[in-house]
């Protein structure tokens, strides 16, 4: 019997892609307009189809044929389309220009005629002014023939194994005459961030680490992991979960820049209390026995600055590394993000905690009376140069002739070599493909 299928809609680097591939599915196909954040997907998901397009200007028979599913039906689609306007009294707020993908949300659930959606958001949908537009949201997919969850639930990823206190409204619908899906029950065990990271080696001690994203270690150099971080570093039997072994060497220790701290911020960050805030910096310093405050994606260079907060490490005078920040959001270890500390912290921000995601993937997997299939095949992961790639090079790769936005750091000289470096990577990408 075949695993179900999914597609997974503003899928950024694969959280959602993650949980539901470890809940069972199998996600054909992946849309993702940002190139670098596609990029990633692809090289984490070699058995995906990722599209990097605008959803505005995609259609399910697209999807359907780059995925090649041919007359397989579709049992789930996925996502978190950006909701940002809210129109006056009188008005529909998806009327609202800046809400059109949550439309264009709707119209590919539609047009890929699928059995179940999942609709994510944050939590602020659900309150004040704004039930209005969930509940024009409803209707909206009512009009479209799904029956709808009305007693929605927003979700906290800390009750689903994730070490990290981060809320996000989770919707249901069904096809109508299908089951609505049940909402995960929440776990007894609260994971904390010394769980989390307690067996990783410190990045400050590796001087490599200033110039790359990664480094081979010798496995005594990791302390003796938790349950959770045995897990992450898929040492215990059920890692996996129903997901596909990946290929990888867990000798190397990636997504791991350091940051160069002054000696005046160090001091702070010591400091400052476990489960505080760093009054400078306005930095989170993590409590050992706690969870961490809710990662986020922070601001580009369009809103005039590039910020990508990360917290302070419960037990090192620095922030986290992009891999812990990865580890307080239940992406194991072989799981890669962009080598660029900026773009790494972006993709974990923007995610849904696989975890998460996992739980819900087995509402879905319930509701359709399926029971999960273990696959056999193991996935050797895809071109690292795919993580390397600035904008330029990344949109070049998928064939895009304008990205929008700048969202690369770099400047003068130190700017170009990067920029010449990483047209190379691209080139080699080309070629090998």
């Amino acid at each position: 019997m075949r695993r179900p299928i999914a597609v997974d809609l503003f899928s950024g680097a694969g959280g959602m892609s993650l949980g539901f591939e470890q809940a069972g599915f199998d996600v054909v196909a992946a849309v993702e307009v940002d190139p670098i954040h596609a990029a990633v997907h692809k090289f984490n998901f070699p058995k995906c189809t990722t599209l990097c397009r605008d959803v505005s200007r995609l259609t399910g028979d697209e999807i359907r044929t780059a995925a090649a599913l041919g007359k397989r039906k579709v049992d789930l689609v996925m996502g978190g389309a950006p909701c940002q306007g809210f129109s006056l009294i009188g008005h529909r707020a998806l009327d609202d220009p800046r809400n059109s993908l949550v439309n264009d949300f709707v119209r590919l659930v539609g047009e890929l005629d699928a059995r179940y959606f999942v609709f994510e958001n944050v939590k602020g949908l659900t309150v004040g002014k704004h039930k209005a537009f969930l509940t024009e949201l409803i209707a909206t997919f009512q009009a479209q023939g799904y029956a709808v969850e009305k007693r929605w639930q927003v979700l906290n990823a800390a009750h689903y194994g994730v070490p990290q206190s981060r809320e996000r409204l989770i919707l249901f619908g069904a096809k109508k005459g299908l089951r609505i899906p049940k909402y995960p029950i929440p776990s007894n065990t609260l994971v904390n961030c010394k769980d989390a990271l307690s067996d990783l080696p410190d990045a400050d001690k590796f001087a490599s680490l200033f110039e790359a994203d990664e480094i081979k270690l010798a496995l005594r150099e990791f302390r003796k992991p938790s349950k959770y971080a045995q897990k992450m570093r898929c040492l215990s039997n059920n890692a996996w979960e129903y997901g596909y072994r990946r290929v990888w060497d867990p000798q190397i220790l990636t997504s791991s820049m350091r940051t160069e701290h002054t000696a005046i911020s160090r001091r702070r960050f010591s400091e400052t209390k476990e489960g505080e805030v760093e009054p400078i910096s306005r930095f989170f310093k993590l409590p050992s026995n706690g969870l961490s405050n809710t990662l986020r994606a922070g601001t580009d260079g369009s809103r005039g600055a590039f910020t990508s907060p990360r917290p302070i490490h419960y037990r090192y005078n620095r922030c986290v590394t992009v891999r812990e920040m990865a580890r307080l959001h239940g992406f194991p270890d072989w799981f890669r993000l962009h080598a660029t500390k900026w773009h790494g912290a972006r993709e974990i921000g923007n995610a849904v905690p696989p975890p998460l995601a996992k739980a819900i993937g087995c509402s879905i997997m319930a509701a359709l009376n399926r029971k999960p299939i273990r696959p056999t095949e193991d996935l050797s992961l895809g071109n690292v140069d795919l993580l390397r790639l600035n904008l330029k090079a990344a949109a070049k790769y998928w064939g895009i002739e304008k990205p929008n936005g700048r969202r690369d750091r770099k400047s003068g000289a130190k700017k170009r070599r990067q920029d010449q470096i990483e047209l190379e990577l691209q080139a080699q990408l080309f070629a090998a493909e």
